[in-house]
């Protein structure tokens, strides 16, 4: 993995931690320790990833993102202690693409982190087709194969897997599940199950054990990229 890291934490010892680990994986690590310094990094430095803690000691996190977002679709992965749901979903509706708790794996925040930049590659390049383990989108044509076979959505089903798949890897929120399948409002939390549920009995192996479409309790739904061995 390559790539350039900007990490916004006041903690020495979690950067400590994380700066060795970064480089050993092939990027070029920045710091940031608090929230102006993190959006003068991102405007200056354009890095591939941000990880972002919430509690910094001169801005909350989740108004470091509103301001980045303003300028920069970088990927932003939150690391933060804050294990709150309504904290979680305020990040991500900000505009955050991942959250990672604290205290976290170091795989797990590695595997994110591939799985962020991955995604913005993907879609910087425009690339017209997406797979991801059996499944494969055409998105000029808006047809869908698992395992090769042609499946059939609804308009909606579709839409909200265009959404996943855009974000492949990163948690979705309800929320903009909901905008992505119900533009013009009129659906609640209920609906997105139910064609949740749909999607999965269409796409999943086993739906009652989902391994493509995967939830996050509170929060959203994340459309899961196998890695290469």
């Amino acid at each position: 993995m390559q790539g350039q890291v900007l990490l916004v934490d006041d903690e020495p010892a979690l950067v400590s931690v994380l700066q060795p680990v970064l480089a050993a994986a092939g990027c070029s690590v920045s710091v940031a320790i608090d929230g102006l310094s993190a959006i003068s990094g991102v405007i200056a430095q354009d890095p591939d990833v941000v990880l972002l803690d919430l509690g910094l000691p001169d801005m909350d996190g989740k108004d470091v993102i509103r301001v980045i977002r303003e300028t920069s679709k970088v990927p932003i992965i939150v690391i933060s202690a804050r294990h709150q749901e309504g904290e979680k979903i305020a990040a991500l509706d900000e505009g955050a693409d991942d959250y990672v708790n604290k205290p976290f794996e170091i795989g797990e925040l590695m595997a994110r982190i591939r799985a962020a930049i991955r995604r913005a590659q993907t879609v910087a390049s425009n690339a017209p087709t997406f797979e991801a383990g059996p499944l494969r989108i055409h998105y000029a044509s808006r047809e869908v194969e698992i395992e090769g076979e042609p499946i059939k959505l609804s308009p909606k089903e579709y839409m909200l897997l265009h959404a996943l798949a855009r974000n492949a890897g990163q948690v979705v929120t309800h929320k903009r599940l909901l905008a992505a399948g119900w533009s013009n409002g009129g659906a609640d939390l209920q609906y997105l199950r139910v064609y949740m549920g749909l999607l999965r009995q269409k796409l999943e192996a086993d739906p009652s054990e989902p391994e493509l479409i995967v939830t996050e309790p509170g929060v959203g739904y994340r459309l899961i990229v196998r890695e290469h061995a």
